[in-house]
């Protein structure tokens, strides 16, 4: 029987009916990795079997065990504390079937083991773990608030964007908590996405001034913005490009506000201002007359920047095929404030568009200039000229060198960074 068990498993993959109790019993006292694995995966597999491959299996057969539904509670608890990364990610993975394993009617045990074996995944020491067990369970209702809160108040910006974005067990008194402490990079912007964004809530984010949070807020229909708060914001607008789009489309405009806006946007988004059926021929008088204006400004200003751009893109090519485009080039482009070279220099080297390169830095995140400057293959010094030189990064939310010369982030959470701007190019 066993030899044709075998035959079946090898040869054909998946088998055609179900295992009978000594079938599986028999591909066990095998020791056979291919029989062992086929067992793993099986979701008619009895229990103290799946168990028993948990403890005493190879790494790639436990992490069978963890994708499988069917694993006994017990073995995931087991699982959940396991040595390899791999498998534990597996078994984060599944957390979303095991939750409804938490209605109040499951037996205590059961509940008591899925709440532990969701705990331990969530103080899992790879963030990767983590950030899988965020993703599973960012829209429940069945998971404790307490993991909820860690996972919200988590360090790595992987781990609690999703919670802080979609957890609806996350309340004004969390979100304002976690504002207030100060989170990893991108946090703010992730709570500003929410579904329901409330007007205190708002008001601190606004408080921050976050640029990517704010912009973020603006482009969100369900975030209530009170109109003093909104002023404060156009207060600080006009050197913010990355808020001039969002607050144009910002649907509750008043005219006061549509005409401070109109004085420092492009022609292109005073032009989407006039598109407004809310505004009277009075303002939208002096809204043709503004787009004029700027039109001539932009000339003159884009002619200046073309000829300033197209002499940094010739001095960085040039050093480029010269071999000269290397750590020293781009930190002395930093150091004299030479922000054209630099961000063709960065562009070059690391692949982008100078136009994301710019927008990375006026975002003044430290996380994200030091993934640039990373893609870029330069050192943790090169980071610190350009957000100290070029994007004039605040002291407080500087990145600093691990070690005194390490990037303080891992190329997954820096291309995380990265990812970020290249999928939100236009807000």
């Amino acid at each position: 029987m066993l030899k044709s068990f075998l035959k079946r498993v090898i040869g054909g993959g998946v088998l055609p009916r179900r295992l009978s109790y000594d079938e599986a019993l028999k591909a066990l006292e095998s020791h056979s990795d291919d029989l062992n694995r086929e067992l793993a995966l099986r979701e008619d597999a009895e229990p103290e079997m799946l168990y028993y491959l948990a403890e005493n299996a190879a790494p790639d057969i436990r992490a069978c065990v963890a994708a499988n539904p069917q694993t006994p509670f017990q073995a995931n608890l087991l699982l959940a504390q396991d040595a390899d990364d791999d498998v534990r990610m597996e078994l984060a993975k599944k957390i979303n079937r095991l939750l409804p394993g938490l209605a109040p009617q499951e037996a205590v045990k059961v509940r008591e083991q899925t709440i532990q074996t969701i705990a331990t995944l969530a103080r899992d020491k790879l963030p990767r773990v983590r950030q899988i067990l965020a993703e599973e369970i960012k829209s429940s209702r069945d998971v404790p608030g307490e993991i909820v809160g860690r996972l919200a108040r988590d360090l790595e910006i992987i781990v609690c964007a999703p919670i802080l974005e979609y957890s609806p067990l996350l309340g004004d008194e969390d979100l304002l908590e976690i504002i207030a402490s100060g989170t990893a990079s991108g946090a703010l912007e992730a709570i500003a996405k929410r579904g329901q964004v409330s007007e205190p809530v708002t008001d601190a984010i606004v408080a921050t001034l976050d640029i990517p949070a704010v912009a973020a807020l603006l482009v969100n229909p369900n975030a209530q913005i009170r109109e003093d708060t909104l002023d404060d914001i156009i207060e600080s607008a006009e050197g913010i490009e990355a808020w001039h789009r969002p607050l144009v489309m910002r649907p509750d405009l008043s005219t006061r506000a549509v005409r401070r806006i109109s004085g420092f946007v492009a022609s292109s988004l005073i032009t989407l201002l006039l598109e407004r059926n809310d505004l009277d021929e009075e303002v939208l008088g002096g809204l043709k007359k503004r787009v004029r204006e700027r039109l001539q400004e932009e000339d003159s200003m884009n002619e200046e920047t073309a000829e300033t751009a197209a002499q940094a893109r010739e001095e960085a090519a040039r050093a480029f095929h010269e071999g000269r485009l290397d750590d020293q080039f781009v930190r002395e482009a930093a150091e004299e404030a030479n922000r054209p070279l630099l961000v063709e220099s960065l562009a070059l080297l690391a692949g982008l568009a100078p136009g994301l390169v710019g927008r990375i830095i006026d975002s003044k995140q430290g996380k994200a200039i030091a993934a640039l400057v990373w893609k870029a293959g330069l050192s943790m010094r090169v980071a610190l000229k350009v957000q100290m030189f070029i994007a004039h990064v605040p002291p407080h939310a500087m990145v600093l060198a691990r070690d005194g010369v390490d990037f303080p982030l891992n190329a997954q959470e820096m291309e995380w960074h990265l990812s970020y701007f290249q999928r939100n190019t236009r807000l």
